[in-house]
């Protein structure tokens, strides 16, 4: 049978602990700003799926929520995602970083350990690490992950990317595409929406305010030359409200300007953002509530 007929598609899971540069190399490999990326742990919430098409490959990727232990219920459903991803692969990307200790959850490992499902180790990372720290990684993650394939990479300067796209498409198996091929995402434009004003939140404030937070998008109408926007910031306390307005509502308004000029770059469209703030109290311990955020 020749390679032109033959055609591969398989959902290929991104898994590891936090700030390891799951997002970034995600976001590398489909060429679509899909996952937000920001130094702060715990960016990703949600399992966000890109997809990468060709006349005869389709991978769809799973970025998932760094692992974590979870100290309250919010982080608990984040790490049901995670639970998932390791359920319905037809491929895992485990991605480790040079510098970080080996602290992969004990139980995660020993689901990676048992499994049949084919696993291509990354270290990230490479740009910036001596090459007998590398080599001493390599050999602590064969003796963990015997299973494994490692190869080594930097997704910020995309070094080795296209090694690992290529051996993806190797390990997929053969099989009908699941999207249509224009598609580069399951996720609807409110979702980006919300992804966007959350990083921006992430970069403009410190300590615990970005983890109070949920983003709604009450209002998404677009029009020929323009997208009229209209989402809600809730927050859990009255004194996080204070801090997201900022002085004379200048923080609002620097998170609103950034927001704004990321939107129009992603929808390639004028778009129009009213932001507002509101308390919702312990919203991240509330099970309807999490329920109506998509966790």
């Amino acid at each position: 049978m020749s390679g032109s007929t033959t055609h591969k598609a398989g959902f290929v899971n991104i898994i590891g602990c936090p700030n390891v540069g799951k997002s970034t190399l995600m976001n590398a490999m489909v060429g679509e700003r899909l996952s937000i990326i920001t130094s702060k742990a715990q960016t990703t919430r949600h399992r966000i799926m890109g997809i990468v098409s060709s006349d005869n490959y389709q991978i769809v990727f799973s970025d998932t929520p760094g692992i974590i232990k979870p100290l309250y219920k919010l982080q608990e459903k984040m790490m049901q995602f995670v639970i998932t991803a390791l359920t319905d692969a037809d491929l895992f990307l485990l991605i480790v970083d040079v510098f970080e200790d080996i602290q992969l959850e004990e139980s995660y490992l020993q689901k990676l350990q048992r499994t049949n499902t084919p696993i291509l180790l990354l270290i990230n990372k490479i740009d910036i690490t001596p090459q007998e720290k590398l080599e001493e990684k390599v050999l602590a993650w064969k003796q963990k992950l015997p299973n494994a394939e490692i190869m080594a990479v930097s997704a910020l300067q995309g070094f080795n990317i296209e090694k690992v796209m290529s051996r993806i498409i190797e390990m997929l198996p053969e099989g009908e595409a699941f999207y249509a091929k224009d598609e580069f995402t399951d996720k609807p434009e409110r979702f980006f929406v919300s992804e966007i004003i959350r990083e921006k939140i992430l970069l403009n404030y410190k300590k615990e305010i970005p983890y109070s937070v949920e983003v709604l998008v009450n209002s998404f109408k677009e029009e020929a030359n323009i997208i009229r926007i209209q989402v809600d910031i809730l927050v859990e306390r009255d004194s996080q409200k204070g801090i997201i307005i900022g002085d004379k509502g200048a923080a609002l308004k620097r998170v609103g300007t950034q927001a704004r000029k990321d939107m129009e770059t992603f929808f390639n469209k004028k778009i129009f953002l009213e932001l507002f703030v509101k308390v919702d109290k312990d919203w991240r311990n509330n099970d309807r509530r999490l329920k109506n955020f998509g966790y």
